[in-house]
């Protein structure tokens, strides 16, 4: 059990399935209760939070909308009337060259990506500030820090996660709420295996294989690969550590 989780409430955007679906799970593992945010159903997350033991509640949400959000921030006060952990995951990655990208792809990925962070931040923030408690983990991408081509609208969306970490961790670091950031590199989960293969890739396989061959440690990243390092921002442990952003990414980054 993590330090400091016991009871606490987490929300998880994204949670439904791959890196938010582990999320939610070892969040449950280590006490918490956790609150499900996604567009598409969420069973199968309730079942693995209930078999650690905990409660959980799925809120059909779609973070790029204020009333949504506002919505799904309701649904966590009457069922469990606060919100300590939030946890940003839910996110867009669509593959298109800049010279084929529209001001609406542009906007669309931004939307999910970063304004997304904004609403639910400002949801659950004054709660957290009240109570003298919180923790923020966003998901940025080690994409910002690498050559990858065809992903602009992504990486500036994900580039402005950290900033707003950054933002965030000066502004509330006094009231007990740290604001970190994780950057993963791509995670084989449901959401990377169901879309094409980047171009010159004859399958995600293929992609995943080449990938894994620039890492130090030379296999594809799992969602339960992420898990330790969000356990311990979230945790009492991490209580002096405040607008970071942790590269988990087999060592395809040095900071």
């Amino acid at each position: 059990m993590g330090k400091g989780h016991l009871d606490k409430i987490a929300v998880v955007t994204g949670a439904a399935g791959g890196i938010g679906q582990a999320f939610a799970k070892r969040l449950a593992q280590d006490g918490a209760h956790v609150v499900i945010a996604d567009l598409n159903p969420a069973t199968e997350t309730v079942k693995l939070v209930e078999a650690a033991g905990r409660r959980a509640i799925a809120c059909k949400c779609d973070v790029a909308s204020p009333d949504s959000v506002a919505a799904l921030a309701k649904d966590v006060e009457l069922t469990f009337g606060r919100c300590d952990i939030l946890i940003n995951n839910a996110g867009i990655y669509p593959l298109k060259p800049f010279d084929e990208m529209t001001f609406a792809d542009w906007r669309h990925v931004m939307s999910i990506n970063l304004d997304a962070a904004f609403l639910t931040v400002s949801a659950f923030i004054p709660g957290m500030k009240q109570r003298g408690w919180g923790r923020i983990v966003n998901m940025s991408s080690s994409t910002v820090s690498t050559v990858v081509t065809h992903y602009a609208h992504y990486i500036a969306s994900k580039g402005g996660v950290v900033g707003f970490t950054r933002a965030l961790a000066s502004e509330f670091g006094a009231y007990g709420i740290t604001v970190n950031a994780i950057s993963p590199s791509l995670t084989r989960s449901p959401g990377t295996l169901s879309r094409a293969p980047r171009f010159g890739r004859n399958s995600m396989d293929e992609e995943f294989a080449a990938l894994a061959a620039r890492q130090a440690i030379p296999r594809p990243e799992i969602p339960e690969d992420l898990v330790g390092a969000m356990s311990f921002l979230t945790s009492d442990d991490a209580a002096f550590m405040t607008g970071q952003t942790l590269y988990v990414d087999g060592g395809m980054v040095r900071v």
